[in-house]
């Protein structure tokens, strides 16, 4: 076993070096942060089924755990390797046997990437029984109608994309947009990696139901790193720092509005010893507010990470309501 040291923020961080072999071992554990009417019978959890903690979310019940997929898209943010064995892994099937296992444990929500075989698989998830409430990301104005159409209850504008705006000045350009989501009787969305557009559409008084907020900036340019640094990793790409998630849930709690919280295992990367997940999770529910939730992806290949997460759930969060 490697020792573990704690952050400035109470994250575990590894010390030492993992063996090749560890590290494969350790993706058997990567719980990686990762997505239409009223709440009828075809929107609840299964007669018998596990239940979770929830959040009022709209007109909706949204359990505090909610399944991510980027696993699911082959975007573990980790390694190419590791993407190529995510893509083998999640065939189609697999990914509707993840998601009845989700159920099963009390997660009645799915953060999508948005269009094409999400919105597919989310139609014949539901065609096939399931009943969870789907929420995806878009920013393209097409989408909207399309996503809506498949039972969204409510459309994130995606971070990615709200992030390079912010940067270059120019976050109003996605007003629009959040008003196409509202016009077709969603809840409105915005997921962002930085505290900072969280403030800024706070200030703006935007018609906002909700926040998307990765705990991690990863995306930091070579000369931000340098300042904040003195230097600038290699390979410069996504580098996740401990002091990053106290930050975001600052913000988290400055808003009335519900949060949830992605990439809190650090895409992967504190995924490698059970008591780092713990502090994880621990860390998580204990510094975002009652009525936030989690998104959290699943590469359940070696374990029940489904039954894993929501453990964890049911053991940090404070909400006695469950779904």
């Amino acid at each position: 076993m490697r020792n573990m040291e704690q952050g400035n923020a109470g994250v575990p961080q590894p010390s030492g070096r993992a063996t090749r072999r560890e590290f494969l071992q350790g993706l058997g554990a990567l719980p990686v942060a990762a997505a239409a009417g009223q709440d009828t019978p075809s929107h609840l959890p299964a007669s018998g089924a596990a239940t979770l903690p929830v959040i009022p979310f709209g007109k909706y019940s949204l359990s505090r755990l909610i399944c991510g997929s980027n696993c699911f898209n082959a975007g573990s943010h980790l390694s190419g390797f590791v993407n190529r064995a995510m893509r083998e892994y999640y065939t189609p099937e697999q990914i509707l046997k993840t998601l009845r296992r989700c159920q099963e444990v009390g997660i009645n929500g799915w953060q999508t990437g948005g269009q094409g075989r999400n919105s597919e698989l989310y139609r014949r998830f539901i065609a096939e029984g399931g009943q969870m409430h789907c929420l995806p990301l878009g920013s393209e104005p097409d989408d909207v109608k399309e996503l809506a159409g498949i039972g969204a209850i409510g459309i994130a504008h995606h971070g990615e994309v709200t992030d390079r705006l912010f940067k270059a000045g120019q976050l109003d350009s996605i007003h629009d947009y959040l008003k196409r989501v509202r016009d077709a009787g969603l809840l409105v969305g915005v997921s962002t990696h930085m505290p900072a557009v969280i403030d800024a559409v706070e200030s703006k008084g935007w018609d906002v139901d909700y926040y998307m907020a990765c705990v991690y900036e990863r995306h930091r340019t070579a000369q931000e790193l340098e300042k904040l640094l003195g230097q600038v990793p290699i390979p410069v790409g996504e580098v996740y720092l401990t002091q990053d998630p106290p930050r975001m849930f600052k913000a988290m709690r400055q808003t009335r509005r519900p949060c949830l919280a992605f990439k809190i295992l650090a895409a992967g990367r504190l995924s490698d010893r059970p008591a780092w997940v713990e502090q994880a999770f621990r860390q998580t529910f204990e510094s975002i507010k009652p009525t936030d939730a989690v998104i959290a992806g699943i590469y359940d290949r070696y374990s029940d990470q489904p039954a894993e997460n929501a453990g964890y759930t049911r053991r940090f969060s404070p909400l006695s309501r469950l779904a």
